[in-house]
Formats: structure tokens, C-alpha cells, sequence
């Protein structure tokens, strides 16, 4: 029997946008539940505050799902920003945010078998994201934990170029990894969405939010390129 599986959306996404994906996975034999975060809850991590509610969220739907399906173990899917939040959510070391009093202490990676990042940016050179993702560099470099099959998927569909049409992924691109002029999904490069250690996927075409016009990662076609990692 298939695990089963959370999906963790991105920045400033709700779970509604990963509605057809929920569903093709559970149509493939995966149970699968979306972190049932809406638009406002990301409201309190603005400006590079923590991500401590989606933390909390994300911790109570694995909850929920091991107990469903009496299981010990999930796939969890983290698109964009809810990539590295997950790895934040594996890790054992105490996530205090600036601000903040209390610690947040998971310690999940023995529950998630395989982590899979779509178009996730783990690095970045920009000043509101960087202190997080910093913490995550630093603390769990790579595919940190042995006992995780980390999946990491880029899209190569916009290279990035100073000119119109291709503005927004160029600039997107040297906020992330420093540098414009490369390929990525229109928001996230190639070099970015890629770990050290990890299986690392690229996948052409693809657009990288689920609200975008065309195909997106979740979509029936790129979702065959990776849902075979899924355990």
C-alpha cells in the first residue's frame, strides 16, 4: 500500500490552488491531504518573520493523516517556500525566529520517508527570505538526513534575459542564486531548486505556481516524472 501524503503549498498560496494535484495523487493510489492553509495565514511570516504557524499547521495535518491511515511514515510534497519549511519541519535543532520566545522542535524527519521539493528556492540573496533559509543551510545542509529520500524538481522554461517577456524571471533569478541570466521555472533557477545529495530532477516546460497559465509541476504530465519517487 502507498504512503500516504501531505502537501505543504507555497508562499502566499492556500490549499485550495493544489486541489487537482490532491486529487491525481489520490486517484494514484495515494491518500493524500493539503496542508489547509488559506492566503492570510501567511500574513505573520512577512517580511522574513518565522514561518512558525506554518510550522504548526503543517505538523498538526501530518498528525491527522498518520492517525487516518494508522500509518508510521508520509510522502510529504513541499512546493516553493514549502520546501524548505519542510526541511525546517524534519530537523531536531530548536527554530526560534527573531522575536519569538519559545522554540519550535519537530524533530519529523523519522516520519517522512521521502521529501519531494517542487521548485523550491534553497538558497537565496534576498534579504526578507535569507535569515530563514540561512538557518536551514546552515543546519541541515544538502540532503541532510540519511534516512529521507530527498527528491528536488526544477523546471528549465524562461531563461532569464533583461528584456520584456523575460524580466520578472531574470530579476526573480538574481534575487535567488545572484544571478539573471540562467534557465528556472519563472520564478525559482535550476541551481537554486537543486540539493547537494539529493535526486535531483529537471523537468522542461513547466511553469512554477499553480495558478499559472499552462502546465505547472503538479500538472498530469511532469507529475509522471516525479510521483515515481513517492514511496
Amino acid at each position: 500500500m502507498s504512503l500516504p501524503t501531505v502537501i505543504l503549498p507555497g508562499y502566499l498560496e492556500s490549499a485550495i490552488a493544489y486541489r487537482q494535484l490532491e486529487q491525481s495523487l489520490q486517484q494514484s493510489g495515494f491518500p493524500t491531504l493539503t496542508v489547509p492553509l488559506r492566503r492570510r495565514d501567511w500574513i505573520p511570516t512577512l517580511g522574513g518573520r518565522p514561518v512558525t504557524p506554518i510550522l504548526q499547521q503543517l505538523d498538526r495535518t501530518v498528525k491527522q493523516i498518520l492517525q487516518q491511515c494508522n500509518a508510521s511514515q508520509i510522502n510529504l510534497i513541499g512546493h516553493s517556500a514549502g520546501g524548505w519549511i519542510s526541511r525546517i519541519y524534519l530537523g531536531e535543532k530548536p527554530y526560534l525566529g527573531r522575536g519569538e520566545v519559545q522554540p519550535s522542535i519537530y524533530c519529523a524527519h523519522p516520519l517522512i520517508n521521502t521529501l519531494i521539493t517542487l521548485g523550491t528556492p534553497h538558497i537565496s540573496q534576498e534579504r526578507w527570505t535569507r535569515w530563514n533559509l540561512d538557518f536551514v543551510k546552515n543546519n541541515y545542509p544538502g540532503a541532510f538526513y540519511k534516512n529521507v529520500r530527498y527528491v528536488c524538481v526544477a523546471g528549465k522554461t524562461i531563461f532569464g534575459v533583461r528584456r520584456r517577456g523575460s524580466w520578472l524571471a531574470y530579476s526573480s533569478y538574481q534575487l535567488t542564486c545572484g544571478k539573471g541570466n540562467t534557465w528556472g521555472d519563472g520564478i525559482t533557477p535550476i541551481e537554486a531548486a537543486h540539493l547537494e545529495g539529493a535526486e535531483n530532477i529537471v523537468i522542461e516546460g513547466v511553469n512554477h505556481s499553480p495558478r499559472s497559465r499552462g502546465i505547472w509541476y503538479g500538472s498530469p504530465e511532469p507529475l509522471k516524472a516525479w510521483m515515481q519517487y513517492l514511496a
